[in-house]
């Protein structure tokens, strides 16, 4: 039985995303909240991001600029890696069901992030498509964004640029460099196409892996969190390496594994291989480093 009516399901095949209520229950999201919250609290013992994950990168990634006072905690690598709140909202959740609605009925997940802005931070995303980051031998790529947050076009909502995902791959290289993002003058006509993708706390858009999508830093009072889980259809394979790697990496998520890879048409353009903490970095915006 689909969670998604039918119609919201049309509708994500036109447009490349939607926005849904119920991602995960009132007393999940309560929970999410309170080890998020001491998550940013504790930001304010370290001068520069910090923990690490498998591949040695920073788990908690500080925005230039922070301060005890002022914390400015701005990603949180793969929290499911290390939280039951956290995974259980990435498989045990209406969410992982949803997903498998539109890409199903075979899921396998990807990695996990928090994006965070808190009030007056300088965070923004350069328009992209989060299948460049992952390619994979098919298309069929899911990233669904939970809100922790009411989020708002003032408090630096996702702009997305509906039917995006149907116009191929958008190329973020500059010459020899990946920059991540895409160039200024495809920036500014995903601009002028954009639209919010606003919601309410524990509602989720789910947007299609080869969907443009940015967003604008936080201006306001008001915290915008996103919780990011990708997941993709189980026989879809990686032609680079996981760029968030680990220890729940292809762990099904919904109905059963395969050793079989469906390709899908065309060519694909492979990103750079890095490490780092974020792809804030990669898009030119540093993170804090100690004295």
């Amino acid at each position: 039985m689909h969670v998604l009516a039918p119609e919201l399901i049309e509708r994500f095949r036109a447009q490349g995303w939607l926005v849904a209520p119920g991602g995960v229950t009132a007393p999940a999201l309560a929970r999410l909240g309170a080890e998020l919250a001491r998550w940013v609290e504790g930001s304010r013992a370290h001068g520069a991001s910090y923990g690490e994950t498998m591949d040695g990168v920073a788990r908690f990634d500080l925005e230039a600029g922070h301060t005890r006072e002022r914390p400015r905690l701005r990603r949180v690598n793969n929290p499911a890696e290390i939280s039951e709140t956290w995974r259980e909202a990435t498989f045990a959740s209406a969410t992982a069901d949803m997903v498998a609605d539109l890409i199903g009925p075979d899921v396998k997940f990807i990695h996990s992030k928090i994006n965070l802005k808190l009030p007056a931070t300088d965070t923004r995303v350069g328009y992209h498509q989060d299948f460049a980051y992952v390619p994979l031998t098919n298309e069929d790529m899911v990233t669904a964004l939970l809100m922790l947050d009411d989020v708002t076009a003032e408090n630096g909502c996702l702009m997305v640029v509906p039917g995006s995902h149907r116009e191929g791959q958008a190329s973020l290289w500059r010459g020899d460099r990946f920059a991540g993002e895409v160039a200024p003058e495809k920036a500014a006509e995903c601009a002028r196409r954009a639209v919010p993708a606003v919601g309410r706390a524990g509602d989720v858009c789910l947007m299609h892996g080869l969907l443009l999508h940015g967003s604008e830093p936080n201006r306001s009072a008001r915290p915008r969190g996103l919780y990011i889980s990708v997941y993709a259809a189980a026989d879809s394979f990686y032609l680079c390496g996981n760029t968030l790697p680990n220890r729940l990496d292809g762990a099904i998520v919904r109905g059963r594994p395969t050793r079989m890879a469906r390709l899908g048409a065309g060519r694909v353009e492979l990103r750079d291989e890095y490490r780092s903490s974020s792809f804030f970095q990669i898009q030119g915006q540093p993170s804090a480093h100690g004295d």
